[in-house]
């Protein structure tokens, strides 16, 4: 007999739940005050710190679905929040970047998050941040070994 699958007590399902809450929280803030999306936001903190990605590079560095990037990268060009220039050498592909606008809405939003970050993490030992560290990149290392084909 195999043991049981109990959903709630499975960790890949308590870990999407988590992940989930915490973003779907810190996303109202950012979507109340800023008028963002989850998807938007990760675009503009992505080219935040890396600018100058094409739309695919943006997906590989998010690990978000390719249409879902193209649906926000377009709104946010739309909203004048970043912009497209075009490769010399490839037309094809596109060099996105932060306007002036998405460079301030990029920093006040960024500034919202740390402090979401800083009240969930309150009340948490710097011992238990590090384990906390540990563990996540030591889970993440061994599902991407588990995950190569």
């Amino acid at each position: 007999m195999t043991d049981e699958l109990k959903l709630e007590d499975f960790m890949p399902y308590r870990l999407a739940v988590l992940s989930n809450t915490v973003s779907t929280t810190v996303a109202r803030a950012y979507d109340k005050r800023f008028s963002v999306s989850i998807p938007e936001w990760r675009v503009i903190a992505v080219l935040g710190r890396f600018p100058g990605l094409s739309a695919v590079e943006v997906a590989e560095r998010t690990l978000m679905d390719k249409v879902a990037v193209s649906r926000a990268v377009s709104k946010l060009i739309k909203n004048g929040r970043i912009d497209r220039e075009f490769a010399d050498a490839d037309k094809r592909r596109s060099i996105l970047n932060l306007s002036e606008d998405g460079k301030r809405l990029h920093d006040e939003i960024a500034e919202l998050a740390l402090g979401f970050e800083r009240d969930l993490l309150e009340g948490l030992s710097a011992e238990e941040l590090d384990q906390l560290n540990s563990i996540m990149e030591r889970l993440l290392a061994r599902a991407r070994l588990i995950g190569t084909p």
